[in-house]
C-alpha cells in the first residue's frame, strides 16, 4: 500500500518551493460542485495532506476558512508563508481538539493516508451533512509527444509508478481502495466519482520542473534523473517547445451521514 511508503510520502519537502510553483491547481468546476449549496455562510474546511497549500488557497479564495494538516514540516512551512493555518502531523494521528468541520478535502494526497483509518477519522471531524472531497489530477500529454517520452524512459530503463506523471489515465485500483475505505467506515453516503476535463500547455522548462516533484522521479539516482531530463528536453524541442496536456481531475465525494 502506497501510504506505508513513508520515504515517498515525505520526500516532496526536499524542494517544497519547486513543488509549489510547478504543480497544477484544480478546475473551477470541481470547486463549484464541492461547495454547491453552501452560499451565504463561511465554510470551515480541513485540508488533509495540504502540502504547500495549492488546493487550500483555492478554497480560501472562495471565502472558506481552511485548516491544513501536513506531515512534512518543510511543506507546511511554505504553506504558512503563503498565509495558511497549518498543523504538522499525519491525519490518522491528529488530535482535532473536538473541532468539527463542514468539508474535508485532500488534493493529490489521500493515497498517502491509510484508507480505512482515514475514513474513520474523517467521519469524526465532519459534522452531520458535511462532505468529504478527495481529488487527483491525471494528465495525458499529446500522444505523439508521449510516445517520444516513452522511448526516453525505455532507453534509460526507468520504471516509474503507473500513477505517476507518466500515467495516461488513472489507476482504478487506487479509487477502489478509497471508496472501500469510505464505505467500510459506515460514516458516509455511497461515494460518487466525478471527472472534470481541462487542458494546460507547459513550456519545456515547466514540464521538466514539475516532473521532478513526483516521488518516484525524486528517488531516481541523480545521474539517471539528469539523463532523463536531457532526453525529455530533446523530445520536446524536436516537436516544438511546449507540452500540451489533457487533464482529468477525478473527484471522489460523499456526505457525512447523520450522527
Amino acid at each position: 500500500m502506497l501510504h506505508e511508503n513513508r520515504l515517498r510520502a515525505e520526500i516532496f519537502g526536499d524542494d517544497a518551493e519547486q513543488y509549489d510553483r510547478s504543480r497544477p491547481t484544480y478546475p473551477d468546476g470541481m470547486l463549484d460542485h464541492v461547495l454547491s449549496g453552501w452560499a451565504g455562510r463561511p465554510i470551515e474546511v480541513l485540508d488533509v495532506g495540504c502540502g504547500t497549500g495549492i488546493a487550500a488557497r483555492q478554497f480560501e479564495a472562495r471565502g472558506c476558512s481552511v485548516v491544513g494538516v501536513e506531515p512534512d514540516e518543510r511543506m507546511a512551512a511554505v504553506a504558512r508563508r503563503r498565509g495558511l493555518d497549518v498543523v504538522t502531523g499525519r491525519f490518522e494521528n491528529w488530535d482535532s481538539g473536538g473541532r468539527i468541520f463542514d468539508l474535508l478535502t485532500a488534493g493529490q494526497s489521500w493515497h498517502w493516508v491509510e484508507p480505512f483509518e482515514g475514513a474513520r477519522r474523517a467521519g469524526q471531524v465532519l459534522r452531520s451533512g458535511g462532505r468529504i472531497a478527495l481529488f487527483w489530477n491525471y494528465g495525458a500529454p499529446d500522444p505523439e509527444l508521449q510516445c517520444s517520452f516513452d522511448q526516453v524512459y525505455e532507453r534509460l530503463a526507468i520504471e516509474v509508478d503507473r500513477d505517476s506523471v507518466r500515467s495516461r489515465g488513472q489507476n482504478s485500483e487506487r479509487f477502489d481502495v478509497v471508496v472501500d475505505g469510505l464505505r467500510r467506515s459506515g460514516s458516509f453516503s455511497d461515494p460518487e466519482i466525478t471527472r472534470y476535463p481541462w487542458n494546460h500547455e507547459y513550456r519545456a522548462e515547466e514540464w521538466l520542473d514539475q516532473i521532478q516533484t513526483h516521488s518516484d522521479h525524486r528517488l531516481l539516482p541523480k545521474e539517471t534523473l539528469s539523463q532523463l531530463l536531457e532526453g525529455l528536453a530533446e523530445a520536446i524541442n524536436a516537436r516544438g517547445s511546449t507540452v500540451p496536456v489533457d487533464y482529468r481531475t477525478w473527484l471522489i465525494h460523499a456526505e457525512r451521514r447523520a450522527r
